[in-house]
């Protein structure tokens, strides 16, 4: 594909999501041939004065490493991905998936001892030591999956993808200073009625752009211990190969106490990955506006207007192998919700009903990069 958005989105990424600095190393990290993109991101960080290196990967290759890796395998391995990590500044993935699907066989033993050792390179090295972004590739896999024709996904992706961020990061500004400002929530839908803690967990600014291409959220650590009540999760969640939907969880002092889906027993096998994974890493309030329906692709549900996601796993106060963003979409058609802040309505139905919010709404659309 030699298309001129991807270069646009290339610089978003190299220039805005990591500002990568003459001298710096940046890793480019790419998926199953995205091969186009990766130029686009050694050009952009060329001219920027940085220093490209370019790793490739596929998902089939990546399969038969978790089906015959070993826990010296592993461990052989980390300590090779954290030479190089710690040795870079910045880091980029582009992930396109030609099969979602691929690691859906894989045993669940397996799957834990990768996430093991992943865990330690993704969530110890490269999210607290380096400037980084994650971003996905349209294909036609992802096309498929959306039920879209190729080139209605092209543009659903591109318009996903292309917001300016930095005005989006001037619009939010307003519900960040809310959340530092927030001790307790309450969500409540149907089948949900949760509350927690973030107290002094908000973020020190707006980070819209900076960590994923498409954005469009506002999410900040839980504190682990405070979750009690239930949450029934309306958006299908594709997770390590496999797509769970109707999920729902229970939790009694922070912890998930009781799990079901439509495979009950495998998502009890995920939650049990580690002490922690059974512990809510995130909340994030979401509202990229040209991300209207799910696609059933994480990277772009999580954004989705009108939604939320609610995140077992890893934060900074609640170290994990996993980071599992599942989405619940409390637009109107879809039954609707409403989050309260320490005893205030501040959305319903997926709007946000503060006067000071009001321009986040999807009515005030975004302006594109172009």
């Amino acid at each position: 594909m030699h298309d001129p958005r991807i270069k646009a989105i290339a610089k978003t990424a190299v220039n805005f999501s990591v500002s990568l600095q003459r001298g710096e190393k940046l890793l480019i990290d790419i998926t199953d041939g995205a091969e186009d993109f990766a130029l686009a991101l050694v050009e952009a960080a060329h001219e920027a004065g940085g220093f490209p290196y370019v790793n490739l990967q596929t998902s089939r290759l990546n399969r038969a490493l978790i089906l015959d890796g070993s826990e010296e395998s592993w461990a052989a391995w980390y300590e090779y991905e954290r030479v190089r990590m710690e040795d870079m500044d910045a880091y980029i993935t582009v992930r396109r998936n030609d099969n979602p699907a691929e690691l859906s066989d894989v045993p669940g033993e397996k799957l834990a001892l990768y996430n093991k050792y992943y865990g330690k390179l993704h969530y110890g090295i490269r999210l607290p030591k380096t400037k980084w972004c994650v971003l996905r590739y349209p294909n036609s896999a992802m096309a498929q999956a959306a039920g879209m024709s190729f080139e209605a996904f092209e543009d659903f992706f591109f318009r996903a993808c292309g917001v300016d961020y930095a005005k989006m990061n001037e619009v939010v500004r307003p519900l960040v200073e809310l959340v530092k400002r927030t001790d307790r929530v309450r969500i409540i839908a149907p089948g949900t009625d949760i509350s927690f803690s973030i107290k002094d967990q908000g973020p020190k600014d707006p980070i819209c752009g900076i960590f994923n291409i498409p954005c469009g959220e506002v999410g900040f650590p839980v504190i682990p211990d405070s979750v009690n009540g239930v949450i029934a999760y309306n958006v299908p969640s594709l997770f390590q190969g496999f797509m769970f939907q109707d999920i729902r969880f229970r939790f009694e002092g922070g912890r998930i106490v009781e799990a079901s889906s439509n495979d009950t027993g495998r998502i009890n096998r995920v939650l049990d990955t580690d002490e922690n994974a059974r512990r809510i890493g995130e909340f994030a309030m979401s509202f990229n506006p040209h991300v209207t329906r799910p696609i059933f692709d994480t990277l772009f549900d999580e954004k989705m207007v009108k939604s939320i996601h609610f995140t077992p796993g890893n934060s900074p106060i609640n170290p994990s192998g996993i980071h599992w963003d599942i989405v619940q979409s409390q637009d109107a058609k879809d039954g609707g919700g409403e989050i309260w802040f320490d005893g205030v309505l501040i959305r319903k139905d997926g709007l946000f009903v503060l006067q000071d919010l009001e321009n986040i709404n999807p009515e005030k659309i975004f302006p594109l990069i172009s």
